[in-house]
């Protein structure tokens, strides 16, 4: 009988170490890993099997991420059919999470990749070997717990030792043999600014102060080496400094505040003068916030992701609310969204309008009651409002899957980036978007009629006819129902842009005159 060669099958050694320490020798842990490895694939020559020349090895990394350098360029060889085996030293060297490895397999399965462990032999292939592999992973995942606690209960236990235990070094400070020492200049400019807030009274005053001055934050240095920086001072981390007890010589852990090793660098006279005026300031805001009439705080956003605060101005004895972009109020006016300032009444009669014509539970709440009830959140857009409406009840608010309803909206007197807004002709509804809209309306018209007249017996019969679902054919029979002078706005051309086929079957009133406010158009 005439033997076969057995099928070459494509080996790849992947090795790796949690830590750094002695990778530096000539011979050391990752190469004793590769060494067993390549003297099992010897053994198996007779199998078929051969040592590809490209080496995976991560030294000094952690196994309860997939995020390594050289994992990942292993498993982008998987996808691309480039290795028939896997092979590692121990299994907890690939990982140490049951997720993680269970998605690992998942992968190696799906493009027929085996994988061994030399020092533990099993068979990925085998309902015995996958269980005998989630047992040794169950124990490396503990492992790797057992060691996360460790290190917490010694953190916890150097700050209670007021140790400084490593992170982002404080401004002011320097890390020297992993000790802190003061930095005089920047310990200046620290005390600089705790005076400078008892002098101004506020944070956002003391932010665009040191601005003024030319002042810059101090740059980060990240793990890697490379540094980052602010390239000004912001609120939040400015009132964060201000916060920390850290320059008064203090160590806070969980609420327990200890005696630090490191110098101190505020008097605690000026420090406890400055933590006094920011609560002073807090209950200010709060007793502010608490009858504010703003019913959509917290819910609303600019297209760039930017929260809108609500903002009033006073003129003649009459105070006019308004929704403002946080970028806008921060000073970085070129991020904030193509909306970034809005009449407050406006925009929440257009919103309340939508939610007591759909949702007859109104009457039992006020209008702030029935906006926290039903909307989770608020995009405002240069034509419509995106609602996100919260998963409780969305069905009578929403008929979509998506629990969105666009709402067509044009302020009267929007800002766009700091500009007040002129009309022209590119705000209103394009050709492509009025053809697809009156053909649709043209559907909807006959559906109904078919209805009305006994030629479809019900919804369900016209949706099967043109092989739609019965949901769909329902939600756009609704624009058999609109107004004639929105029908002639869209026909000639005059209705605003982005009213389109989903925009008016999601909020469309059954109110000839309350459609035609909706456009404008009254």
């Amino acid at each position: 009988m005439k033997s076969t060669a057995p099928k070459l099958l494509r080996c790849a050694i992947y090795t790796r170490k949690s830590t750094e320490h002695n990778l530096d020798l000539a011979f050391n842990s990752l190469d004793a890993q590769r060494e067993a490895c390549e003297a099992y694939i010897k053994s198996q020559t007779h199998e078929g099997w051969r040592l590809i020349p490209h080496r995976f090895d991560d030294g000094g990394l952690s196994g309860a991420s997939l995020e390594r350098p050289a994992l990942q360029c292993l498993l982008e060889q998987v996808r691309a059919h480039k290795i028939d085996i896997v092979l590692v030293y121990k299994v907890d060297r690939l990982t140490r999470s049951l997720a993680d490895f269970a998605k690992l397999v998942e992968l190696f399965d799906e493009n027929d990749v085996s994988f061994v462990s030399v020092t533990q032999s099993f068979n990925t292939s085998t309902s015995m070997g996958r269980l005998t592999l989630n047992v040794l992973l169950s124990f490396a995942q503990f492992e790797r717990e057992v060691i996360g606690e460790r290190v917490r209960d010694k953190i916890a236990a150097s700050k209670k030792k007021g140790i400084w235990v490593g992170g982002p070094v404080p401004l002011g400070y320097r890390s020297k043999d992993k000790k802190l020492e003061v930095v005089p200049e920047e310990a200046a400019l620290v005390v600089k600014i705790f005076q400078d807030y008892l002098r101004l009274g506020s944070v956002r005053e003391l932010a665009a102060s040191l601005n003024g001055e030319g002042l810059k934050p101090k740059p980060r240095v990240l793990s890697n080496g490379s540094t980052i920086a602010a390239e000004r001072y912001r609120v939040g981390p400015l009132a964060h400094l201000l916060k920390n007890r850290f320059y008064v010589g203090e160590v806070v852990y969980r609420s327990e505040t200890n005696k630090g090793e490191h110098a101190a660098i505020v008097d605690r006279d000026l420090f406890e003068a400055v933590q006094a005026k920011l609560a002073d300031g807090a209950v200010e805001r709060k007793l502010r916030r608490s009858p504010s009439p703003s019913v959509l705080a917290g819910l609303l956003m600019d297209d760039r992701g930017n929260p809108m605060s609500p903002s009033h101005a006073n003129k003649k004895g009459v105070r006019y609310r308004y929704y403002v972009s946080q970028a806008l109020l921060q000073g970085r006016k070129q991020e904030a969204g193509s909306i970034a300032r809005v009449s407050a009444p406006e925009i929440e009669e257009a919103i309340l309008q939508v939610l007591r014509e759909r949702d007859a539970k109104h009457q039992e709440s006020g209008d702030g009651d029935l906006i926290n009830r039903c909307i989770k959140q608020i995009v405002i857009k240069p034509d419509r409002l995106s609602v996100d409406l919260l998963e409780e009840e969305p069905e009578h608010l929403c008929p979509s899957d998506s629990g969105r309803i666009e709402i067509p909206f044009r302020s009267n007197a929007p800002f766009r980036k700091g500009v007040a807004h002129e009309p022209s002709s590119k705000n209103l509804i394009d050709e492509h978007e009025r053809d697809a809209l009156l053909q649709t309306i043209a559907k909807a018209h006959g559906w109904v009629e078919a209805i009305i007249s006994g030629q479809a017996p019900s919804f369900e019969a016209i949706a099967s006819r043109e092989k739609l679902g019965v949901r769909h054919i329902r939600r756009l029979a609704t624009l058999a129902f609109l107004a004639p002078r929105l029908i002639d706005a869209i026909a000639d051309g005059s209705a605003p842009s982005g009213l389109t086929v989903s925009a008016l079957t999601t909020v469309l009133p059954l109110s000839w005159s309350a459609q035609e406010r909706m456009i404008g158009l009254a």
